[in-house]
């Protein structure tokens, strides 16, 4: 599915949401939260897929949070449904933190959901409920939207400038011993396009950020296993980096690297999260630099927010090369935008393009 560009909100305009839940204690909660913020209108619900897709072109929404588990129809059916007949309509499924809610809603990204959300705990004060769905869900949902000037201010968007009259840097000549990757929404799909094109035989380690919370990483990289020339596995503690192996981030830690006995060593943390998150990809690009120096190649992917900022700051420093996903095919610009933007991209690449540098890089034919 081709990465949508962000939708110009106009002055006075609100972000239109229909929010598809079977339970009415989540629609109520959800709906509630959402309309604290006034960017935001919730314009309708629904209880299951067969009324949401009736009600869409009632309502014409920007953005459906989808619940999976529901009567009638599913949240994946649904999706597919909306994928053909609204390929604009900005989706979000609601998932759960079980082993079933993951692979589901890993299944439901590679069918063209935006974004994801955990759902709330049972446990808990409404009012903590409330405030989590608004950390959550309402950040996930002005991703994929410039706002609207407010005083006089500039608009809000990740882009600054595009990438065709941003400052690329000169290449770095240093030859890599290490790959690491940073990438959040957007990320399971764009992982699941490009590493199956490393052959088997690379001769550098790949080092990955994912911003997933746990077991969904875990099902990651066992989804990637599947379908790559070369074995990818989450990281554990003080496991060998190995040559031609791909490595990602365990949710709730950080990935980090260090010098070990017979050679580098996978280090997990739970230091503070950085910037938000936990695992960061600054925490992976500063330790690589450490322990690599330049002979690095870095790459950030699409993603809110600017996580890898820093370390690639670092990085370059450094001497390492750093590519950025171009804007066209993100699904959000942030982070690799603020890549751009700072002036750290040796390259700005189209998502296809990615592995072919990567081994040009690695002098990898």
């Amino acid at each position: 599915m081709a990465a949508l560009n962000k939708r110009i909100l106009q002055p006075g305009e609100r972000i239109r949401i229909l929010v598809v839940d079977d339970s009415v204690v989540i629609r109520r909660l959800v709906t509630h939260a959402l309309e604290q913020d006034p960017a935001l209108e919730v314009v309708g619900a629904a209880s299951n897929g067969v009324i949401a897709l009736q009600r869409i072109p009632q309502l014409s929404p920007d953005v459906l949070t989808l619940d999976i588990e529901m009567p009638e129809m599913d949240g994946l059916e649904t999706l597919r449904h909306v994928r053909r007949e609204y390929p604009q309509l900005r989706v979000l499924m609601f998932s759960t933190l079980t082993e079933r809610g993951a692979a589901v809603t890993l299944e439901a990204l590679s069918l063209g959901a935006d974004d994801y959300v955990t759902k709330v705990s049972n446990e808990g004060s409404l009012d903590r409920s409330m405030a989590r769905l608004q950390q959550e869900l309402i950040p996930k949902i002005k991703q994929f939207f410039q706002l609207p000037a407010r005083d006089g201010a500039p608009a809000r968007s990740d882009r600054i400038y595009s990438h065709k009259s941003a400052p690329i840097r000169p290449g770095s000549v240093i030859r890599p011993k290490v790959i690491a990757i940073g990438v959040s929404t957007g990320g399971p799909t764009a992982l699941g396009a490009t590493l199956p094109g490393l052959p088997s035989g690379f001769p550098l380690p790949i080092l990955i950020v994912q911003h997933m919370p746990p077991l969904f990483t875990r099902l990651l990289a066992e989804r990637l296993h599947a379908t790559c020339h070369l074995p990818v596995r989450e990281a554990t503690q003080g496991e060998l980096v190995t040559p031609g192996s791909i490595f990602l981030a365990p949710g709730n830690f950080h990935m980090k690297v260090a010098p070990g006995g017979e050679g580098v060593r996978i280090c997990l943390d739970q230091t503070p999260p950085q910037n938000s998150c936990r695992p960061a990809v600054d925490a992976l690009f500063t330790s690589v630099a450490d322990v690599y120096g330049g002979a690095v190649v870095a790459a950030v992917l699409t993603g809110m927010g600017q996580d890898g900022l820093r370390g690639a700051q670092v990085l370059q420093a450094q001497g390492a090369s750093i590519l950025a996903q171009d804007e066209a095919s993100s699904v959000v610009w942030g982070m690799p935008g603020a890549i751009v933007n700072a002036g750290l991209a040796d390259r700005v690449l189209p998502l296809q393009e990615l592995i072919p540098e990567i081994q040009r890089l690695a002098g990898w034919r």
